[in-house]
């Protein structure tokens, strides 16, 4: 696993400058499910071009979970604060499916994990900045990355509820004067987010009767929407993303 790391990690570093996201969740009769993000960097390797074609590293598939890794890196990790040390903690149900190929240009990740109620459900966003901790000068490159004021540092949350008959995502900014100044603060960057996409993918075992958001587009069963939204409106204001799912009895 060790060979991995600094690939996870830099996988990771092309999300927070990429942003071209997917998040899916698929709801069992029970309440149980799955949860993802997906990824697909492969335009930008393709962008790369002769320099992977070029490179000597080898193709990587490969699925492994977090609670593996931090255990190969306990000793790394137990030199850290304990509030730190929960973070981190606190990834152990994820785990990662990557693909990377420099000679196809293809490079892709799904982070998952399963659950057994919808409450159970964390900001993935969070997860990922927690887990950016563990690489070296986290802090001091927290700056450059967008999704520090979403979970990461304290100034929003978000929330899944499910009773069975009516899904909630609720995001909430807690303070909100902080916010504003940490996406403020984003200058240029906001530019080359500009043209990214944040799309929900939500599958249910009802058919759907309704979903807050005019955008979505259903399936053909009504079982399932996806609706999109500008990266730098989430950025902005997260709460835009708030919504609310009635299933049919």
């Amino acid at each position: 696993m060790n060979r991995f790391y600094p690939l996870i990690v830099f996988i990771i570093s092309i999300v927070f400058t990429s942003c071209q996201f997917s998040e899916n969740i698929y709801i069992n009769d029970d309440g149980s499910g799955r949860m993802e993000f997906s990824f697909d960097g492969t335009q930008l390797m393709q962008m790369a071009g002769k320099e992977m074609n070029n490179s000597q590293e080898k193709a990587v598939d490969s699925t492994f979970s977090f609670k593996e890794l931090l255990e190969e890196k306990r000793d790394s990790i137990s030199q850290l604060s304990e509030e730190e040390q929960l973070k981190l903690k606190s990834l152990e149900p994820f785990s990662m499916h990557m693909v990377m190929n420099p000679k196809t240009s293809e490079m892709k990740f799904d982070m998952f994990t399963e659950f057994k109620e919808v409450s159970e459900l964390q900001d993935m966003f969070k997860a990922m900045n927690d887990f950016s901790s563990m690489q070296k000068g986290a802090k001091s490159s927290a700056k450059s990355n967008p999704f520090s004021s979403i979970g990461g540092d304290g100034h929003t949350m978000l929330d899944y509820e499910y009773n069975g008959k009516v899904f909630k995502r609720v995001a909430k900014i807690l303070d909100k004067e902080a916010y504003k100044k940490a996406t403020d603060s984003l200058g240029e960057m906001a530019a080359m987010f500009g043209s990214s996409m944040y799309k929900l993918n939500y599958h249910f075992p009802k058919p759907i009767k309704s979903v807050s958001n005019e955008k979505a587009m259903f399936s053909a069963d009504r079982k399932s929407f996806t609706v999109e939204f500008g990266f730098m409106e989430y950025i902005t204001n997260p709460e835009a993303l708030n919504i609310e799912v009635v299933l049919e009895n």
